[in-house]
């Protein structure tokens, strides 16, 4: 249905109320080990249940691996996985059919495909087909950390919270302080601030977006292409996929237009045998290609569009201004399970320049 990809492809299947939801991944290396129960590990920090703070639904997101892997080693061919929407209630959504939600992609579709468009949970435009992002992102994780490359992502923002951890500390710290709280992020002080903003948007029947970050080690230096398929390129592309992602920046972003070059470029200085950025504005890319230092990069997640305050919207069989309130089950905010989606497609978006690169 949806795919993208040159060397390793992803293909998007199934609806956010359909039987299923899945990815089929071609151009894994044949012979490749995929552990399943790590590709398990990361859908369970995307899925709702166990989480207080998420949508009531509740799926549990067992991964069924259809076709692709025999003994855990890659057969050459597409490896197809999905997972089963076994909790489903369309009644709320077909009473929406024609008063397209605000924030939502309804009205697009609606005007687009008409009767065809399924909008039950969100359709094809939904958040619960990140499943099959991150299916293909940990497949991804797994060839290049058999590289040395490591690659997470973690909450810096929600609302006005922000929180404050370096890139510098070593990935495993800031992965097992970020899987202490309910929200992904490595800063105890700022979580506990983040879950009651949550919470109180919740009680007031609203939402509230944020910001996640997404880190990149061990790249080897070259690892990208100048112009279109620069790793800002790449990434931003997948980043963009996401939905309720409105925003991408990579090191210092929109900061650096607001600083000087003498501010912004990062001198290097030998480290032993190697060279070393002694500052990372960039982000770790330049001309579209690595640079040694982390990759950086940080996507703005806007508030969840579903929300129990009335808003205005239109009839579109009456041609009239009506006033809803959105019923269902939703997140009142989706950093918190969008985090391994943006590590997932940071992970692909790598994963793919490496293959077509020859580093992989």
């Amino acid at each position: 249905m949806m795919g993208f990809g040159r060397r390793l492809k992803v293909t998007l299947f199934g609806s956010s109320h359909g039987p299923e939801v899945g990815a089929e991944i071609e151009g894994i290396p044949k012979g490749s080990a995929i552990d399943v129960a790590r590709l398990q590990e990361d859908l369970d920090r995307r899925r709702p249940v166990g989480r207080t703070l998420a949508t009531k639904r509740q799926e549990e997101d067992r991964l069924i691996v259809d076709r692709g892997l025999v003994a855990g080693l890659a057969d050459g061919g597409p490896l197809r996985a999905h997972v089963l929407n076994e909790d489903v209630r369309r009644e709320p959504y077909d009473r929406l059919r024609n008063t397209p939600r605000p924030g939502h992609a309804d009205l697009p579709a609606l005007l687009r495909f008409g009767a065809a468009a399924d909008l039950s949970g969100g359709g094809i435009f939904s958040g619960r087909m990140t499943v099959g992002l991150v299916i293909a992102g940990g497949v991804a994780r797994q060839l290049l950390a058999r590289e040395g490359v490591e690659v997470a992502a973690f909450t810096r923002a929600i609302g006005t919270v922000e929180a404050a951890w370096s890139v510098e500390e070593p990935l495993a710290t800031l992965r097992a302080s970020a899987r202490s709280n309910e929200v992904g992020c490595p800063d105890p002080m700022a979580a506990r601030r983040m879950e009651e903003l949550i919470a109180e948007a919740r009680r007031a029947g609203d939402s509230v977006g944020g910001l996640i970050e997404g880190v990149a080690t061990g790249l080897p230096v070259g690892l990208g292409e100048p112009f279109f398929d620069s790793i800002e390129s790449v990434v931003a592309h997948l980043a963009f996929a996401i939905p309720a992602v409105k925003g991408v920046e990579f090191g210092d972003g929109f900061r650096g237009a607001r600083m000087r070059g003498s501010e912004h470029n990062d001198p290097f200085e030998w480290e032993g045998d190697r060279v070393r950025s002694v500052t990372n504005h960039a982000g770790g890319i330049l001309g579209g290609m690595a640079t040694g230092a982390p990759l950086v990069v940080r996507v703005a997640v806007k508030p969840t569009s579903s929300i129990a305050r009335p808003q205005r919207t239109i009839d579109l069989k009456e041609r009239t201004n009506v006033e809803i309130v959105v019923t269902g089950r939703h997140d009142p905010c989706i950093v918190p399970r969008a985090v391994v989606v943006v590590e997932a497609v940071t992970a692909f978006a790598l994963a793919d320049l490496a293959l077509a690169g020859g580093f992989l």
